[in-house]
């Protein structure tokens, strides 16, 4: 672990956050509703410094934030003119011409011995089981563009939103309970010469902002992590080739579908991601076997609906901080790590950064809480890094040189563990804090062409009547909810028209 010496303890009254956008408007929000009463909550961001605003794209953890904070969902989504989310339709990945669905629902009903997928297996085997997508309410609701809230949260779900508007909703939700914004470009950071912690932002415009705690919401140019305490990064584009992007909104042309689209190319992939009042399109490449006139010519050339704007350029690099607490200082969003927004992970880390950091919200800085914040975020990282790589290196695409080299390449042993497991036996495994469950492994694993070698005994322990009563009852169940489900966007205008429709 890190062996500087031990901060100094003083008392933390006053967290000053350093950059607005997503990740800081999120962290404003959280300290001002639960702590607001003991702390002074201060935000520093400049309206000339852009925010890079393109992740429209959630995953359902962000209603777990939202029911902390006493979030009202009809408001919010009028407000950030959001549409339903339920999983992502993978297209061209497997293969060109061979797509799959990632959904965020349960498929079928585990046993507690073995998943649900032994089972489906064996009927397979046997001639008494449909297509592996049948058994799921999500998957099948999203691809035939249904939605409704059900009783006991039957159907999960997330969101499409915009994220600048997302940001200005969280700004006057903070503000509301006592945060406090200060507008102006950050000049310096000055430190305390003995123990090296921040003491204050100095300003172009010569205010100077003081602080106990500071949290680092300056995305890619990391000012307080990297560039004032110096901690370094660790380079992921071994495993993650894609290190740039172009995102353009779309005029609509049709009513939104309830999941995001993810189209496979020659050299990365393209989103589409529906909103209430435009379409959010992008490319993520890699520069090593596209350049940037050829990704922006191919976004351009497979909008449906009328630019709204200039594609913007985004340039990044895969990877994390080597520590994301360091000092007095947190780095979330951005300046703390980045993998790629191929399964929207990038809201749930700051999201899961903000709660451990509420959860171990220090009276003065201690040595244990910052080595345990490092070690549990950086354990997150690693399972959504291993889930993300999977999709490219489980591959059978051998199209292009790009796609070869994905399939080639070394992978984490962290990562072949889980796939040899699942190939050999078809379990899969959750750890406590993970963020993508058992049935995301699952669905996308078969969905990249992995499928296993044997099921486990109990699936033994039915007869073909009796596992075939099981397996159809599950899928007559999805049939018969999804038959009461309105159309997603008729239910979305009824339920959270956008703001001034």
């Amino acid at each position: 672990m890190h062996a500087a010496a031990e901060p100094a303890p003083s008392p933390i009254r006053r967290v000053v956050i350093a950059g607005g956008g997503t990740a800081g408007w999120m962290a404003a929000a959280a300290l001002s509703r639960t702590l607001g009463k003991v702390i002074d909550v201060t935000l520093v961001e400049s309206d000339e410094i852009g925010t890079i605003g393109v992740g429209e794209a959630t995953i359902p953890t962000l209603m777990t934030f939202h029911r902390l904070l006493g979030i009202g969902e009809q408001e919010f989504m009028a407000q950030t003119q959001a549409t339903i989310k339920l999983g992502i339709n993978f297209e061209s990945w497997r293969d060109v011409g061979q797509d799959y669905f990632h959904s965020f629902g349960l498929t079928g009903t585990d046993h507690w011995t073995a998943g649900f997928q032994h089972f489906w297996m064996r009927g397979r085997e046997r001639g008494l089981a449909s297509a592996y997508d049948d058994y799921c309410l999500e998957l099948k609701a999203a691809l035939d563009g249904r939605f409704a809230h059900l009783p006991k949260r039957k159907l999960n779900y997330a969101y499409h939103l915009d994220a600048t508007l997302y940001a200005r909703y969280l700004r006057r939700f903070s503000e509301a309970n006592g945060a406090r914004r200060i507008e102006g470009k950050i000049a310096d950071v000055a430190t305390d010469p003995a123990s090296g912690c921040i003491t204050a932002l100095q300003l172009e415009n010569g205010t100077r902002v003081e602080g106990d705690f500071f949290i680092d919401c300056t995305g890619f140019r990391a000012l307080l992590i990297e560039k004032t305490l110096g901690v370094g990064f660790e380079d992921w584009s071994h495993w993650l080739f894609n290190d740039r992007a172009f995102a353009v909104p779309t005029a609509t042309v049709r009513d939104a579908v309830p999941y995001t689209r993810s189209i496979a190319g020659p050299a990365g992939w393209q989103w589409r991601i529906p909103l209430q009042h435009r379409v959010g399109n992008g490319i993520v490449y890699s520069s090593r076997y596209m350049d940037d006139d050829q990704a922006r010519d191919t976004l351009l050339s497979s909008i449906d609906g009328a630019p709204l704007r200039e594609p913007f350029a985004v340039r990044f690099r895969p990877g994390q901080r080597l520590r994301y607490w360091e000092k007095n200082c947190v780095a979330l969003g951005l300046s703390a790590s980045f993998i790629e927004p191929l399964e929207s992970t990038t809201i749930h880390l700051i999201q899961r950064g903000i709660i451990h950091l509420m959860q171990t919200f220090p009276r003065t800085l201690s040595r244990p809480d910052i080595d345990q914040y490092n070690m549990r975020m950086a354990d997150e990282l690693q399972h959504a890094r291993d889930f993300v790589i999977l999709h490219f290196n489980v591959t059978d695409r051998q199209d292009t040189p790009y796609w070869r080299d994905c399939s080639a390449m070394p992978i984490p042993d962290s990562l072949r563990h889980r796939i040899e497991l699942f190939r050999e036996t078809g379990r899969v495994f959750h750890v406590p804090t993970e963020l993508f469950a058992e049935n995301s492994w699952i669905q996308v694993m078969m969905g990249q062409g992995i499928y296993p070698r044997e099921y486990h005994r109990s699936a033994d322990l039915m007869g073909d009547a009796e596992l075939k009563g099981f397996l159809d009852g599950i899928r007559q169940d999805v049939d018969r909810t999804l038959r009461q489900l309105p159309p997603h966007m008729e239910y979305v205008r009824s339920y959270a028209p956008a703001a001034g429709a």
